[in-house]
Formats: C-alpha cells, sequence, structure tokens
C-alpha cells in the first residue's frame, strides 16, 4: 500500500475570500486522501468571527499540526500557499534550499507569483500532484552584510532611513569599478521576480523571469536624470551606505533587519539558491502582464 501524499499549508489571512479558498483546499484534500501538514504558529491567526484556523482545521481529519516549520515539511512532496504574493515570499524563504517545490492558491490582490483560483482547485491540484506542472525555477539575490552574514531576497534588498525624510546618500561599485553616488528616499536592488514588485512601483523596468540580471532603482532620486540600472547578477555590487549604521533601514522582502551594524557595506549578487514555483499548462507570462497591469484596454468602456 502505498503511502498518502502529504502536502504543507502556508496560509495567511489577507482577504475577504481567504477563508472561502481555505474550505474549499481543506475539502478537496481531505476527498481526495491527501495528508495535510501545518505548523502551529500558523495556525493561531483568525480566519472568521474568532475562529481560527487551528479551530478550522479540528473538522478535518487530514490536517495535522506540528510545532516547527521544519517539522511541518517532513515528508511533504508539495507547498501550497493559501494569501497573495507576500505569503509565497514568505514561503520561499522557508523552503529554500529544500527542493520542494511551491503551488501558489490566491486569496489577495494583485499578484504576479499566486495564479490558481478557487474554483480551479478540482483540475489544478491533480495535475500537479500527477506531475504535470511546469517547474519555473526562481534564482534568490544573496547580500553578503557587514558583520559576514547573509540575507537573500527573492524580490528585493531595501535601503532607506529610519527618519524617513532625509534623503539616504549610498555609493555604488559593480566589478571594481564605481557606477555612481545616489541620493534618493532610498535604493532597491531587485532580482527578475520582484521586477514587477517594489521596482515596478519605484519606476524601475520589468524583467522576464530567469534573466541573469539585477536591476539597481532608486527611490524618487534628488538629480532626476539618475535612472534604474540592470546589470548582470553574477557579479558583485557593492554599495557604501554613507550614513550613520543605526541611521540605515536595511531590508529583504520586506522584511526589516532589526540589527545594527559596525559598518555600511553590503555587496549584492545571484546567490545559488533557488525556489521552484508550479505553473500549470497553458499558465503564460505575457498573458499574466497584460491581465494584471490591464495592458492594451481601455477604461473608459468600464
Amino acid at each position: 500500500m502505498s503511502e498518502p501524499t502529504v502536502i504543507t499549508l502556508f496560509a495567511k489571512q489577507s482577504r475577504a475570500n481567504f477563508c472561502e479558498v481555505l474550505r474549499t483546499f481543506l475539502e478537496w484534500t481531505q476527498n481526495h486522501g491527501v495528508q495535510v501538514q501545518t505548523h502551529i504558529p500558523l495556525s493561531a491567526f483568525e480566519v472568521e468571527d474568532g475562529e481560527t484556523l487551528r479551530d478550522l482545521t479540528k473538522a478535518y481529519e487530514s490536517v495535522t499540526l506540528r510545532g516547527t516549520p521544519e517539522e511541518a515539511l517532513e515528508g511533504s512532496t508539495l507547498v501550497c500557499t493559501i494569501g497573495g504574493d507576500g505569503t509565497m515570499l514568505l514561503a520561499a524563504n522557508w523552503v529554500r534550499g529544500t527542493g520542494i517545490p511551491i503551488l501558489g492558491i490566491h486569496a489577495g490582490n494583485l499578484g504576479f507569483l499566486a495564479h490558481i483560483q478557487a474554483k480551479e482547485l478540482d483540475s489544478a491540484l491533480p495535475q500537479v500532484l500527477q506531475g504535470n506542472a511546469h517547474k519555473d525555477r526562481r534564482y534568490f539575490l544573496e547580500a553578503s552584510l557587514p558583520n559576514g552574514d547573509k540575507a537573500y531576497a527573492l524580490n528585493e534588498f531595501s535601503f532607506t532611513k529610519k527618519d524617513r525624510i532625509n534623503l539616504i546618500g549610498i555609493s555604488a561599485s559593480y566589478g571594481g569599478r564605481h557606477v555612481n553616488d545616489y541620493w534618493a528616499d532610498g535604493l532597491l536592488v531587485a532580482s527578475p521576480t520582484g521586477s514587477t514588485a517594489y521596482n515596478l512601483s519605484s519606476g524601475g523596468p520589468i524583467v522576464y523571469p530567469g534573466t541573469p540580471v539585477m536591476v539597481v532603482t532608486p527611490i524618487n532620486p534628488h538629480t532626476l536624470t539618475t535612472r534604474p540600472l540592470v546589470l548582470p547578477s553574477d557579479t558583485e555590487l557593492e554599495l557604501h551606505v554613507q550614513e550613520k549604521p543605526d541611521e540605515l533601514l536595511f531590508s529583504y522582502d520586506g522584511v526589516l533587519e532589526s540589527r545594527t551594524f559596525e559598518s555600511s557595506i553590503f555587496r549584492v549578487k545571484q546567490s545559488d539558491q533557488w525556489v521552484e514555483f508550479l505553473r500549470l499548462e497553458g499558465d503564460d507570462y505575457f498573458e499574466n502582464l497584460r491581465d494584471k497591469l490591464m495592458w492594451g484596454k481601455d477604461l473608459r468602456n468600464r
């Protein structure tokens, strides 16, 4: 007798349709003999009307709560996220290095990563579990921090000032050559995956996934001719923050690094760490762009 399929659930309350999507997912997995694991901290948030995810899962014998994220991944062949792109980013950092792929089930706002809708679960999950989904590998950016540690971002690294009022000064060099002295509200270093996120809203270009580049995008630069710059990601970009270390806000994929560093030199390049997202047949990147960004649509006819 074969072992049952195990899926790890990573869910984050995001929009009003969250509970509907979650129930649809749990009912499908229970009806098809699929085991679901999630870890206890994720189960504590409120789903609706005071009911928590822990309360909800009591109605489903197929769900097992684990004590740690590592235990929730044991024996799992797939991570399913329910939420938006932010949920998928958190899950990506969670599974980094495990080789377990991620399927994003949409329950959020505008999203480029989580594509599967609740109404598609009946057709999508069998395709995925039968191995008929395409694996879309995305590489992380890696930052060498001033204290010698590493930080990883699937979307972007962000450098701003704590007071958010004064501009931040950052000197950039690439491959040992001086690039520019930036004077702006902040500076982003984005991956192709992150090019449609904070980078896009800051005026940066959209980069096709898998292109081996990174985008350096100033946020509201003081000099209007300072534009985003696309660089090959196999060479280090060195950033020297020209502020006191305790005035710097450094974040990766929206997660704020709370430590204060003794110096302010960061080095960024593409990492050898990756994560794989699962795409169904017919999922087209350019169609998603047209749909999400409403390219070619005349909004006057709405």
